[in-house]
């Protein structure tokens, strides 16, 4: 069993700013979601707390784990989309700039590449390989993943067969993923 849970609330989040790879930490809100994902955490059964090593991703992991008392390992296969040229930018100003592309990334579009960054397949494939690992080690599930948004949405998509842009995956949620 592994249960995936987004990071708590940024200042990008709350901007409406692509952050990619930056190392943009919990705001307060963020931090107060983190302690609440914590507690709710607190009442699952796990063996491992993996992490995005991302500093939003971590930051919230090391919340859960001086809750839960599971050290956060990190694995970078569970970072964020690489937003390339779109990275710390506002949707309305790439929207205003790159209306078509912004489209396709609203939309979802499987086919979508992030300008000088990675696609959504590319990251697809990345996440499933680390999932496929923690499946693969027995002893270490049930396990906690604690990543961002796209790598929830496509972690979901690839289980339940839905549409990309049909998953919502708030701040601080945590879902059981499905196999």
């Amino acid at each position: 069993m592994i249960h995936l849970a987004r990071h708590g609330q940024t200042a990008y989040n709350a901007e409406g700013r692509f952050q990619g790879h930056l190392p943009v930490p919990l705001d307060d809100k963020g931090r107060e979601q983190a302690r609440a994902l914590a507690a709710r955490v607190a009442d699952v059964e796990l063996r491992s707390l993996v992490c995005s090593p991302l500093a939003r991703a971590r930051e919230t992991a090391d919340i859960v784990a001086e809750r839960i008392g599971l050290p956060p390992e990190e694995d970078a296969r569970f970072a964020e989309t690489d937003t390339g040229d779109w990275t710390g930018r506002s949707f309305a100003e790439v929207e205003a700039e790159d209306p078509e592309g912004f489209r396709r990334f609203q939309v979802s579009d499987p086919t979508f590449r992030y300008p000088g960054g990675e696609s959504f397949g590319e990251q697809s494939d990345r996440v499933q390989r680390g999932l496929d690992d923690l499946r693969a080690q027995p002893e270490r599930l049930p396990a906690l993943v604690v990543c961002h948004r796209g790598v929830m949405r496509l972690a979901l998509t690839h289980a339940r067969g839905e549409g990309l842009s049909a998953i919502d995956v708030p701040n601080a949620a945590l879902v059981e993923l499905p196999g």
